[in-house]
């Protein structure tokens, strides 16, 4: 899965995030963790890279990332809400500067005509002076991929998740 335009992603993020002097966390849902083993597959990734909360299923959401069960409910897994909560919260959670989510339908099943197969939110949210969240930091965007097959799905899902973690 980590064919050579991810790696070379990857090792500019922690690149430039190191120039930087930042700290980067992720939180994942339709990726299960493959932006930050993309990250992580990269020498010295330690020096940049937190932490990343799989939060695959609803309760995890909740549980580690405090995403409200009225988001959910409401709006459902695969919202800008929920993706801005789950960044959120991956910053309220851990010691990163910036942090991205990553929340989607990679199919085959799942989708429907509102959010079809290929429907991917990306949010990100960033550290402000006083620890929390940055007020005004709410960049959270709908990737409407199409029906690309669940692998490069993910995989384009990995590649836009990782230019947001870019400075």
């Amino acid at each position: 899965m980590i064919d050579s335009e991810v790696r070379a992603l990857a090792e500019r993020v922690v690149a430039e995030n190191r120039a930087a002097g930042r700290r980067i966390a992720l939180a994942e849902s339709c990726t299960g963790g493959l932006a930050a083993g993309a990250i992580t597959a990269v020498p010295g990734a330690s020096d940049v890279f937190d932490r990343a909360f799989v939060t695959y299923s609803n309760e995890a959401k909740v549980e580690m990332l405090g995403v409200s069960e009225e988001i959910l409910a409401t709006l459902g897994a695969v919202s800008e809400a929920t993706a801005w909560a789950m960044a959120a919260g991956a910053i309220e959670r851990s010691r990163a500067d910036i942090a991205v989510s990553i929340s989607g339908i990679a199919g085959p099943g799942g989708g429907s005509e509102k959010k079809p197969v290929g429907t991917v939110v990306f949010a990100r949210a960033r550290r402000g002076p006083g620890g929390g969240v940055a007020e005004g930091e709410h960049l959270a965007d709908v990737h409407e991929m199409g029906d690309l097959g669940r692998d490069e799905i993910r995989r384009q899902a990995v590649l836009i998740a990782l230019r947001l973690l870019l400075p």
